[in-house]
């Protein structure tokens, strides 16, 4: 295995407009590859938007929806991918045939889709449908996993991803920034925003502070750490529907230390190169051979009743 150049993003997406919004992808794109990043994430739902959906009625959603892989957003990602030689990874929501709606995001490389992974706990709208699989796909000679948002707050399902055999795994999310019963959490108001330039210090307090990257610190380096895999994060920033987003898109290495962040109060990427000796350096790929699954396999399997709350969501609007 080689060392590979990755690249995580963050931008401001407008709600359902695809046109913009993969316009954007491309700019990013280009200016990583005159990087020489090999890839390129971008967040969940980054070609279509995301927290407006929370709105739509089925019939709505499946006009947004598309075809994978035969959709146009997918043609598009293809088109960009081959102009500048780079493997782009982004999200959007698909249908099939039988008018399911799902939570995708999508690998493509010049020649097409290379990856397709589905959501596996949506929560955003009623209408949207489960996955219920993981996904491990080969790119550059690692192997490399998705899950999206909120699946990765569900351990089991990092380490599933890894014992597949995952080296890398991205983590497409759109969160931060909104209530929890967790102290500190709360919207951050687009006042803020639209204030950064005269007053950037007020904005990053609330970025970085509990509502945002102080949460994002509690939790995200662990599942890197414990799991001895690449964590590529990637998070919008600015208004999304009627909500701030912080970014502070990132990629944390196996030991569980940032070596890339994006830090703007804007649209940018940060490009990281990943070694494999870290792989089998790192504490993670010892536990994971340490591991008694004889102990605990009856317990994880045992029969279980899913519950999903999500604070914000049941408040309404703000």
């Amino acid at each position: 295995m080689e060392k590979i150049k990755i690249s995580t993003a963050q931008f401001e997406n407008r709600s359902a407009d695809k046109d913009y919004n993969l316009s954007v992808i491309e700019l990013l794109s280009r200016k990583a590859s005159l990087e020489g990043s090999q890839a390129i994430a971008f967040h969940e739902c980054s070609i279509t938007g995301y927290t407006f959906a929370r709105h739509l009625s089925k019939e709505q959603l499946l006009k947004v929806a598309e075809f994978i892989p035969d959709g146009e957003s997918v043609n598009r990602l293809t088109e960009i991918a081959k102009n500048y030689n780079m493997v782009i990874l982004a999200g959007l929501f698909e249908k099939d045939v039988e008018d399911n709606i799902y939570k995708a995001y999508v690998c493509v490389d010049k020649n097409g889709l290379v990856a397709k992974y589905r959501k596996l706990h949506p929560f955003i709208n009623p209408h949207i449908t489960p996955g219920d699989q993981y996904c491990v796909f080969d790119l550059f000679g690692w192997k490399c996993g998705i899950l999206i948002c909120y699946d990765n707050n569900i351990i089991e399902n990092v380490r599933a991803t890894t014992l597949l055999g995952a080296d890398i795994i991205f983590m497409p999310h759109v969160t931060m920034c909104t209530p929890s019963t967790r102290p500190g959490a709360g919207f951050v108001s687009p006042e803020l925003w639209e204030n950064r330039e005269n007053d950037p210090t007020s904005l990053r307090l609330e970025f970085d502070g509990m509502k945002g990257r102080g949460w994002l610190m509690k939790w995200l380096p662990s599942r890197a750490y414990d799991n001895g895999i690449y964590a590529v994060f990637s998070n919008p920033i600015g208004m999304d529907d009627d909500q701030l987003k912080n970014g502070c898109s990132m990629i944390i290495d196996p030991f569980g230390d940032i070596v890339g962040e994006c830090r703007a109060l804007g649209d940018d990427l940060v490009t990281v190169t990943l070694t494999p000796e870290k792989l089998t350096q790192a504490g993670g790929y010892r536990y994971l051979k340490a591991r008694r699954p004889e102990l605990y396999k009856d317990i994880i399997g045992q029969v279980h009743h899913s519950e999903q709350k999500v604070a914000w969501l049941n408040n309404g609007k703000k």
